[in-house]
């Protein structure tokens, strides 16, 4: 998931604030006192992932790893990758991190690179690259869907979902004329990031489907984001707006809200990464909720997706084999993995494992959707939370975020968009 970071006038103040202890046994010392090393481990909390369940899995992690001695260390927001680095520019940079952006960091040799035998476990254990090197476990995937309201497509008649974007705009405008809104978005203050998700389904079914590489070609001046095709995917999202598909009213909820405008009945679909579907799953709308991948204009599949999220080990750890050890002890628990999945709908990208049996019919339909454009060769970039070569300059995505915010409200055209864009990109890489 892409994160922005809450702003921190003292990072240093902020770091103390949150860091708590978290031990395999005893009480938290200095690194290698007493014949144990301590870690500290950056992670976030958010309400699928809050500290009970971080707490419960560390201690498991850590039963299997005998001499460590681990200290949680709580991102102020869910942008982890923001918060390290705060925390590496007062020489605070964390020893293990969770679905941290390697970017920047990576290049810098900040991190610990993983071998091909530590990464025999993985399924596609080379998912995210940097010059030919792996720094996250590659343990899960995540795509992103419309989840819908069943009720509210049988209101207007819609019989089935959306198999081409004609289909998905003639469904928007039978909705609004029974006096339903569409599509619910949101995406105010700090959670900006969660107005991309329109944008990234257009770029996934009108730009990576034809030119999966993309990014990688902008980033060699090849295309520009004012070129034709990724203009069209802007175009879009910004028609949605304008013809009262996404009610520019809601942008300015937060993710929660935004989350629960929908739970409330006060649009038929929602796009969204695939966590919801453990949300939805463990706490019933009082609707049934469907699922449904943005459709290309075409009907072919196009499912923007990431596998990554796993675990990064600092190179200067005190003991980073022990520190890789208890990352991989953690990330390959199956308790673990089973927490994860039930609580944030991960899709496990690890050989061998199985979900848990009793898993919910959205979290199912979310997972089949994305097992079957694996199989149809349909999955693609995901725009904005790309990582590994060929992803976006450090801080654009949040960039892209506030363009998204004007493009929806009208502020923005699909062509202005797109050159700010461009010189957002110049800005970021000289």
């Amino acid at each position: 998931m892409t994160r922005n970071p809450m702003l921190l006038r003292v990072a240093a103040l902020a770091g103390a604030a949150v860091l708590t202890g978290c031990t395999a046994g005893g009480t938290s010392g200095s690194a290698s006192s007493g014949g144990k090393v301590t870690l500290t481990f950056l992670t976030f909390e958010t309400p699928n992932l809050d500290a009970k369940y971080w707490d419960a899995a560390i201690a498991r992690a850590s039963a299997k790893v005998p001499g460590v001695t681990v200290k949680k260390l709580v991102s102020p927001s869910a942008d982890r990758t923001g918060y390290a680095k705060q925390l590496d520019s007062t020489g605070q940079f964390p020893d293990i991190m969770i679905g941290l952006n390697p970017a920047g960091f990576a290049e810098a040799g900040k991190l610990a690179p993983w071998s091909d035998k530590e990464l025999a476990k993985y399924a596609d254990p080379h998912a995210n690259t940097y010059d030919g090197k792996v720094y996250q476990l590659p343990y899960a995937a995540q795509t992103t869907l419309v989840y819908y309201n069943k009720g509210d497509f049988a209101k207007a008649g819609i019989k089935a979902p959306p198999r081409t974007y004609a289909e998905l705009s003639d469904d928007s405008a039978k909705l609004k004329s029974k006096g339903v809104n569409p599509f619910v978005v949101g995406g105010g203050g700090k959670d900006s990031w969660a107005d991309m998700f329109p944008l990234i389904c257009t770029v996934a079914t009108d730009v990576y489907k034809k030119t999966p590489d993309w990014l990688s070609q902008r980033g060699s001046g090849k295309v520009k984001f004012t070129d034709q095709a990724f203009v069209t995917a802007a175009q879009k999202v910004a028609d949605l707006a304008k013809k009262g598909y996404i009610d520019r009213a809601g942008l300015s909820r937060s993710y929660a809200d935004t989350e629960q405008a929908f739970r409330d009945g006060k649009g038929a679909m929602y796009p969204m990464g695939s966590w919801f579907s453990a949300s939805a799953d463990a706490k019933k709308p009082n609707f049934d909720t469907g699922v449904f991948a943005w459709p290309t204009d075409q009907g072919a599949p196009a499912l923007p997706g990431v596998i990554g999220g796993g675990m990064t080990v600092s190179s200067k750890a005190p003991d980073v084999a022990l520190a890789k050890k208890w990352a991989k002890a953690f990330m390959e628990d199956e308790t673990n993995l089973d927490a994860a999945v039930k609580a944030d709908g991960l899709i496990i990208d690890i050989k061998g494992y199985t979900p848990p049996k009793n898993m919910g019919p959205v979290y199912k339909e979310t997972a089949d959707a994305y097992r079957q454009a694996q199989k149809s060769d349909g999955v693609v970039n995901s725009f904005s939370q790309e990582t590994g070569d060929g992803s976006m300059p450090p801080g654009l995505s949040d960039k892209a975020a506030a363009g998204v915010q004007k493009l929806l409200s009208g502020r923005m055209t699909a062509t202005q968009f797109g050159s700010y864009m461009d010189e957002q990109w110049e800005k970021a890489t000289h």
